[in-house]
């Protein structure tokens, strides 16, 4: 063999020794340097790193943000009305020697599914335990996002073990089960109707006060004017006696003319002018004669 040959061989091992003792740590991952399964290293910064060739391997882990979606939960609340909760979580890798150790010292898209796989238990059984010490109301209130960050400080210390932060937890629905639907709507039915039911007793109630309130009132208002009225006539009968008294005091005669004019006006109008009276009553003194008798 030539030295051309020798030289040639020399090269290329010198290259694939090179070439496997360099790799390149990508920004979006994180890189273990293994030898005979034992981790010798942990690689966290982009860039290149360097490893002991075909002696050394390399386990990649992506640390990236990643999404997971747990199963459809059926959840009890304080109140005993069921629901079914669908939620979603955020999470990424913090502590690869702890999450290879979780998932059984796989890398790549199967570690990815391991350790979702691990965290799901997890946040399932937070989503049960914090949920199902409120009332269903609170669920589907505005309340909800202090129970999501509850669930995700739970589920956070409890992923701490598997090398796994979790960023966030959400629910994305919270519904009925389609069993108790209508169940649940006739009883709500039935409690509005309730609702409504003492809200028309109130108002009765308050519509007979009011009516009492009033016809008291009334009566009230009817007695003092016929009471003022009785005043006022009675004073006003006591004036017009006094009137006639001093007429009468002044000029007796007169007095008794006016007052058989007054009683022949009041006698003669109408259809029926006709009076049945003896001839020499006194009724007709003025009747008589041109002058008084």
């Amino acid at each position: 063999m030539g030295r051309v040959a020798i030289l040639v061989i020399i090269l290329v091992a010198a290259l694939i020794t090179t070439l496997s003792s360099v790799f390149i740590v990508d920004e979006r991952e994180k890189a273990m340097v293994l030898q005979f399964g034992q981790v010798r290293a942990i690689k966290e910064d982009p860039g290149l790193a360097i490893k002991v060739p075909f002696i050394q391997d390399i386990a990649r882990y992506d640390d990236r943000i990643q999404s997971l979606d747990t199963d459809a939960l059926e959840i009890t609340p304080l109140d005993d009305r069921r629901l079914v909760v669908d939620a979603f979580a955020r999470w990424r890798i913090t502590d690869v020697r702890q999450f290879r150790q979780a998932v059984g010292g796989v890398d790549g898209e199967d570690a990815l599914r391991g350790g979702a796989q691990r965290l799901k238990r997890i946040v399932e059984a937070q989503l049960r335990e914090v949920l199902g010490s409120v009332t269903s109301n609170t669920i589907v209130s505005a309340d909800r996002a202090a129970l999501m960050a509850r669930i995700r400080d739970a589920a956070f210390t409890q992923a701490q073990a598997i090398g796994v932060e979790v960023v966030d937890v959400r629910i994305k629905a919270a519904d009925l089960p389609q069993a108790n639907l209508q169940a649940t709507f006739n009883r709500m039915i039935a409690e509005r109707g309730r609702e409504a039911e003492d809200e028309r007793a109130r108002g009765r109630e308050a519509a007979t006060r009011v009516r009492s309130l009033a016809e008291r009132t009334a009566t009230e208002i009817v007695s003092e004017a016929q009471r003022d009225s009785e005043i006022i006539r009675g004073e006003a009968d006591a004036e017009r006696n006094s009137i006639l008294a001093q007429a009468y005091g002044r000029d007796p005669e007169f007095f008794s003319f006016y007052r058989s004019l007054s009683a022949y006006q009041n006698a003669l109008t109408g259809e029926n002018s006709t009076l049945v009276i003896t001839p020499d009553s006194e009724f007709f003194d003025y009747l008589r004669s041109d002058t008084a008798q």
